[in-house]
């Protein structure tokens, strides 16, 4: 039976592909503050600015493509049993090849009705005022916004509770819920965390191992590593 390796993907895992990130820029995502373009109350506010927001970033995402990180992940399938968390909401890791990816925040090319969030639909164009669902209701960007429930919780931490390795990658591990997702593996977990800057991470019960890297080249350190204790 395979290992189960589970990847807890952020920011950082899409930024060598050209997705911008505003994880170090004070709150600025693409020039615009996050809570004008990631929250209900900027939606309230001007919808009209949120659904161009998104519309750049979608056009964004259908510019480039799958880093090396993404493909090397997808590769590990062959070996043990992968499901990748995700906080970014872009399709990298599908386009990658992934097959099991769990979006925690959304994703950026579907949208969903204003009044039915199990109403989603897959959308690669703009999306604008007018455009609505089958009961004339609005569409909204299918994005999990700050201060709103992120309904694949529970499923995530079932996730992390059976793995044998989990594996962060690109994330400073500072937005909750995902950041508590790493309290939920079973004593014998192996942890491993990728990042150029990592963070610190306190009172972990856990082993963890840091690979102090940028995505690309720590996964091919990761793969090494986990062929070792496999």
């Amino acid at each position: 039976m395979k290992k189960k390796l589970v990847i807890l993907s952020g920011a950082g895992m899409s930024a060598e592909s050209g997705i911008k990130t505003f994880r170090d820029s004070d709150g600025l995502w693409e020039g615009h503050n996050v809570l004008d373009v990631a929250t209900p109350e900027g939606w309230n506010k001007n919808t009209e600015l949120v659904l161009d927001f998104y519309n750049q970033r979608r056009k964004q995402l259908l510019e480039v493509e799958p880093n090396l990180g993404h493909l090397t992940l997808a590769e590990l399938e062959k070996d043990y049993d992968v499901k990748i968390i995700t906080q970014n909401v872009d399709d990298l890791h599908e386009r990658a090849g992934s097959t099991a990816v769990l979006h925690l925040h959304g994703e950026l090319l579907k949208v969903r009705s204003v009044k039915n969030e199990n109403d989603i639909q897959d959308w690669r164009g703009d999306l604008i005022l007018g455009d609505l669902d089958a009961k004339g209701n609005q569409l909204r960007p299918h994005i999990v916004w700050f201060g709103e429930a992120v309904p694949a919780l529970e499923e995530a931490i079932e996730i992390v509770e059976n793995a044998d390795y989990l594996v962060v990658i690109g994330t400073s591990l500072q937005v909750y819920p995902a950041a508590g997702l790493i309290d939920f593996t079973k004593p014998n977990c192996l942890l491993f965390y990728i990042d150029p800057k990592p963070a610190s991470i306190p009172n972990l019960r856990n082993r963890l191992e840091l690979i102090p890297m940028n995505a690309s080249d720590g996964v091919l350190i990761l793969r090494r590593k986990l062929q070792i204790v496999h």
